[in-house]
């Protein structure tokens, strides 16, 4: 058994590891590849753009992720079309289908890049063109192999030119329709031809014999050489979307132990059953099932005590029975809220945010989820999605509130933190205060939070402008406070500043937090977001194409709540083709 999956960069450790993998059997399969080429592999994963192209390494694994066979496809984005570089099994492992399934994933990749064809060499089935017996059955062999998905050499042309009189069996330049008619033009070829001699080749290909193939190019639209060995080609595979390439979904479904029946308490069991109806129909998400993490996960984040203290007194507080805080520590005064009523909850988090039997397991098995999350981009996953309850963004170092015990996308972000730089970007309507306090002396987790002014929303006491942060982690901490009217064309514009910030910072992953609550008719908000403007804001986030876990965070209104969330994933997933294709 093996499976699949693509690499694109060298972050994370995983990935690093299945290359190191890949550049052995790259020497071992291809032992006339330079040296120099195999060992500055990771530097070309590293810097995509820096030969003119884009490369894309798919693996395929089998147990204790020993890498059984590879493929190395080159993106010519500027161009939009693919090439394959190479595809191999490892001498120890050859055949059991991992070619096959190498190159469907392939196939797949270049369709979802959006390109007419998919482009490769192969050596020639000629006698004349290859005067080696034994080479010559295995050329055969290959090209009976990508017949069968209609992929033929193309005809009419001196592609196949040794470089020099003495070279021999140089290769045919192969094109693979991808189940649609195929119709390039001379034009097309051409520029086709001449991106693959003068980048890929450049060093090998002088100007002059680039120039003979180039012309050798007929008037009229691309020929492919009649099939040879196959008389009908593998059906076309039914349209969908790869293992590897989907969300992964973590969900604490034993989230309902913590349902507090009490009127207005907006924060109830219904929300996860209203999202996951919905996100369910986009085919986008691949469950994953939650696993157990220690207590030290979370008490990285939070104060030891306060973690001990919220253990004990929910082990200890009678069955369905509530206590919620009386005594509040004083907060900033200096920064009161408009309305006086306000002003008496405004020396606390706030006063209902009970403690009940139920709550520190409902919030350990948020806390869960989300660690799976960030072990899945530890395995070389691109995204996937924390589906949880409670919330935990207004959770602080010491301090809970605002629906949240523990701050799950905090200790998601300091997890991953041990492997590259993080990005905290929390898009619910209430300030993150949680998560600006655990970070706010960090330089190595940049935070930012657009939500509603702290003049009117909660949590009142934090999230203003000015707040950047201290110490090391000065000018480490954004906020984007907003006025109460917003329609979906302000927070996209708010929402491509802080992604510029984020850009700058460059890191390795992305926390979102993501919150529901800015759309119309939310019971805690005021702003007007409907689902076309969460596609929009899933498209901005994705198109940065980093790791990226989502973590749930607010949203109240039960009949958008799902429609939503499923656009906003629609986005992020079309975001992220989008940078996989620049």
């Amino acid at each position: 058994m093996f499976s699949i999956r693509p690499i694109y960069d060298t972050t994370v450790p995983v990935d690093a590891q299945s290359i190191e993998q890949v550049q052995t059997i790259l020497a071992e399969r291809f032992p006339l590849i330079a040296a120099e080429e195999v060992a500055n592999l990771p530097a070309t994963l590293k810097n995509p753009l820096g030969k003119g192209y884009r490369t894309i390494v798919f693996v395929a694994e089998g147990q204790r992720r020993l890498v059984q066979g590879f493929a190395l496809l080159c993106h010519f984005s500027d161009l939009r079309f693919c090439y394959l570089d190479y595809l191999s099994v490892s001498l120890r492992h050859g055949g059991h289908g991992v070619g096959s399934a190498l190159y469907e994933r392939v196939r797949e990749e270049a369709k979802a890049l959006g390109d007419t064809a998919l482009f490769f060499e192969c050596l020639p089935d000629d006698p004349a063109l290859c005067r080696d017996p034994e080479l010559l059955r295995e050329n055969v062999a290959r090209l009976r192999f990508y017949e069968r998905y209609g992929a033929r050499p193309i005809i009419n042309t001196a592609y196949e030119t040794p470089l020099s009189a003495e070279d021999d069996c140089a290769p045919y330049l192969v094109a693979d329709p991808l189940d649609k008619p195929l119709r390039l033009s001379r034009e097309r070829v051409r520029h086709v031809v001449r991106a693959v001699l003068e980048r890929k080749y450049k060093e090998k290909c002088s100007p002059q014999y680039v120039k003979m193939v180039l012309d050798s190019i007929p008037a009229g639209n691309l020929a492919l050489r009649d099939p040879r060995y196959v008389r009908e080609t593998a059906p076309p595979r039914v349209p969908g979307i790869s293992a590897d390439r989907r969300i992964a979904l973590i969900c604490n479904e034993n989230h309902a132990i913590h349902h507090i029946r009490e009127r207005g308490y907006v924060e109830s069991p219904v929300r996860m059953k209203s999202i996951l109806k919905e996100i369910e129909k986009t085919g986008l998400f691949l469950r994953r099932q939650p696993r157990h993490f220690a207590e030290r996960h979370i008490t990285q984040v939070h104060d030891r005590q306060f973690v001990s203290y919220l253990r004990t007194v929910c082990a200890n507080l009678p069955e369905k029975k509530s206590v919620y805080p009386y005594v509040f520590p004083i907060r900033n005064a200096a920064r009161p809220p408009r309305e006086l009523a306000v002003r008496a909850g405004y020396y606390c988090i706030d006063t209902f945010t009970p403690l009940n039997g139920n709550a520190y397991a409902a919030a350990r098995g948020a806390v869960d989820c989300g660690l799976t999350a960030a072990e899945e981009l530890l395995a070389g996953r691109r995204l996937a999605y924390a589906l949880v309850r409670p919330p935990g963004h207004h959770a602080e170092r010491r301090a809970f509130g605002g629906f949240c015990y523990f701050n799950t996308s905090a200790v998601v972000a300091h997890r991953l933190s041990a492997h590259g730089r993080v990005a905290v970007l929390d898009v619910d309507y209430h300030h993150g205060n949680g998560t600006q306090n655990i970070f706010y002396e960090r330089s190595d987790v940049l935070t930012l939070s657009i939500h509603g002014h702290p003049k009117f929303a909660y949590p009142y006491f934090s999230g203003f402008a000015e707040e950047r942060g201290e110490g090391a982690g000065l000018g480490y901490n954004r906020n984007y406070p907003l006025p109460e009217e917003v329609d979906g064309e302000r927070y996209a514009e708010t929402l491509r500043q802080a992604l510029k910030v984020m850009a700058d910072f460059d890191p390795a992953f992305v926390i979102v937090g993501l919150g529901l609550d800015p759309a119309k008719g939310d019971p805690t908000g005021t702003w007007r977001l409907q689902a076309r403007d969460f596609f929009l804001n899933g498209r901005l986030i994705g198109a940065l194409g980093r790791h990226t876990v989502v973590v749930q965070e607010g949203g109240y209104r039960i009949r958008s709540l799902g429609v939503n969330a499923a656009n906003f994933f629609q986005g992020l997933f079309e975001g992220m083709q989008i940078a996989r294709r620049s």
